[in-house]
């Protein structure tokens, strides 16, 4: 997190606090509809073409919709108060791009792991990756029409997830719910490091 003092007409201004948040999750669960939902600006996305080379690597079973994937990062910024800002930044949900996590996870307060009931098995990679780094993550179940719906506590006994690590409903597509999900991860990443809350969060 980053902030300080500037100065502006001769007046002293303190900056917003800049928090870095990650999300992450499987292939076509999400991320990039999420950092495009809340991003205040236009976000920075690294999409390309899925292509016939891809078959056999990539399982598009469950989001056979899906026409393209990231293969770096996305980047977006949200504000949540005046003096509260998030950048967001998307991993790449193929097996073949996870060696560039460490670079997005770098410096992040906590993260955001993305579930589809259809294909919960791939969120895995993700929760296992925080949970060995220590870092706070939330997980939020994008509700994806037609997937069956779990009871909240089913989605924590199959991920085998701790009992304070809060599991959420989301809609991707919807600001107000991503904007919960990322104010819930805030809170929870700030108590399991130790750090006061926001106030007014």
């Amino acid at each position: 997190m980053v902030s300080g003092p500037s100065r502006q007409d001769g007046r002293a201004r303190r900056l917003p606090t800049a928090v870095k948040i990650v999300v992450a999750g499987g292939f076509g669960v999400g991320k990039t509809t999420m950092v495009g939902t809340v991003s205040e600006t236009r976000p920075l996305r690294t999409e390309e073409l899925l292509t016939d080379e891809s078959v056999g690597i990539d399982d598009i079973s469950g989001v056979e919709r899906k026409k393209t994937t990231t293969v770096a990062m996305d980047f977006g910024r949200i504000t949540i108060r005046d003096d509260y800002v998030l950048y967001l930044f998307g991993t790449p949900g193929q097996e073949r791009f996870w060696f560039m996590w460490d670079e997005v996870a770098l410096g992040a307060l906590g993260a955001v792991v993305l579930a589809d009931t259809r294909r919960l098995s791939d969120c895995f990679p993700s929760v296992d990756y925080f949970e060995r780094r220590s870092t706070p993550f939330v997980v939020a179940v994008n509700c994806f029409e037609g997937a069956r719906q779990f009871d909240l506590q089913e989605i924590q006994l199959a991920l085998n997830l701790g009992p304070k690590v809060p599991v959420m409903l989301c809609d991707a597509r919807r600001m107000d719910s991503c904007k919960q999900v990322l104010i819930s991860l805030v809170l929870h990443a700030m108590k399991f490091r130790g750090l006061p809350e926001p106030q007014n969060a």
